[in-house]
């Protein structure tokens, strides 16, 4: 079996040099302050009587990003396209109902685990923990209600350069089987630059496993503009973690080198996405982690896609070991975009930064592993550009 670095492991609790998302200079609430603005709406309730609001960051461009406070769901992200026009990239619903009672995670916040942990179960120091089976036997982005489903409380942020938000939510012992009580935030920041920073931040009162991410689904084209087919996906990983028939990493470290999953050189998705390979058969398409190529703990090149008809290009730096590629294999035209059109097929796909999945059950990935007296930091940055007209 291939080893992992284990300084990409211990890296995990460091402090995350270079953060800016976890820092803010000036921002009014529903103003423009020359740094961009934060604005807030009513959403409508959840089935259960909560309120929910509807945040919109807005930069000195006039890009925006929209988010709700149920899941801290990414409702839209609209930026410009090569001739300067701005559209949504991201796939999502017009009404809340549709959010709580169909979505495939679109847009939402991950956690406590993002991704999968195989058998729903996992042992820590020498005590088994039974997760909910929400994905076949295996437990998928922390249970029957995970981070995507809890309403967040929100503070707008100051920022001299855009508009950014803090998210908190605090997590029981407990809940969702998983042991310790853990205080979670999350600052969304756009800024003046078209960068939509991530940074996430996590304590716990007792040794825990986390794993937060972001699950949206991206269409550079435009939202409802078609396929993903011909964007051109370049993802910076020599090896990735093949999986089982439940789509559970086998433990393996295997190179990308003359598989469908080599994406180092850039490459259309919708290439090799009919392969026979039996790693695409299981997942009816991509839906892998990539094991990053690294250097230190600060922001790393993750990926880059562009995609021709918009000339939008999207490039992703995190301080995450790992990317998680899903083509959106399992969007199967039941679900309704905010504009009336189907979601099919790989008509959006997600690029979400990570620690591997079922790690808690694999010794030899890194740690996700959160003790008390420690905080997880992780930042991931979007950033949106354009081709020459």
């Amino acid at each position: 079996m291939t080893q992992v670095d284990p300084n990409i492991s211990r890296a995990w609790h460091r402090p995350v040099l270079g953060a800016a998302v976890l820092t803010m200079g000036v921002l009014l609430n529903g103003t423009n302050a020359g740094a961009g603005s934060v604005d807030k709406a009513a959403f409508g309730n959840t089935q259960d009587g909560k309120a929910v609001e509807l945040y919109t960051l807005t930069n000195d461009k006039g890009a925006s990003v929209k988010f709700i406070t149920y899941g801290g769901i990414i409702k839209e992200i609209n930026v410009p396209d090569r001739w300067g026009r701005l559209g949504n990239i991201v796939l999502g619903f017009k009404e809340l109902a549709d959010y709580e009672t169909k979505n495939p995670y679109f847009g939402a916040l991950i956690g406590r685990y993002g991704n999968r942990i195989g058998g729903a179960k996992f042992s820590l120091d020498g005590t088994q923990y039974q997760l909910a089976a929400n994905n076949g036997p295996n437990s998928l982005h922390g249970g029957n209600k995970g981070f995507d489903k809890v309403v967040w409380a929100v503070e707008p942020q100051t920022d001299a350069n855009g508009a950014a938000a803090k998210l908190s939510y605090t997590s029981k012992d407990g809940e969702e089987g998983y042991p310790g009580t853990l205080t979670a935030q999350v600052i969304y920041t756009l800024t003046n630059d078209n960068e939509l920073r991530i940074g996430y931040e996590a304590t716990t009162d007792k040794p825990t496993v986390a794993n937060l991410t972001s699950h949206s689904y991206f269409n550079l084209a435009g939202d409802g503009m078609g396929g993903i087919g011909d964007h051109i996906l370049t993802i910076n990983a020599d090896r990735y973690t093949p999986v089982d028939a439940t789509l559970i990493p086998t433990g393996e470290l295997a190179s990308v080198t003359g598989t469908p999953f080599d994406f180092r050189q850039g490459a259309p998705i919708g290439a090799r996405i009919r392969s026979s390979d039996p790693q695409m058969v299981y997942g009816r398409g991509y839906d892998h982690n990539f094991a990053l190529n690294r250097s230190g703990d600060g922001l790393s090149l993750a990926a880059r896609v562009y995609e021709p008809r918009s000339g939008r290009i999207m490039e992703i730096t995190t301080t995450e070991p790992g990317i998680q590629f899903y083509s959106g294999n399992f969007l199967d035209s039941t679900l309704v975009g905010p504009t009336g059109q189907q979601y099919r097929q790989t008509d959006g796909f997600c690029l979400e930064t990570q620690h591997f999945p079922d790690s808690p059950n694999k010794p030899d990935f890194p740690t996700t592993m959160l003790k008390p007296g420690e905080t997880l930091k992780s930042t991931t940055v979007h950033k949106f550009s354009t081709d020459a007209p």
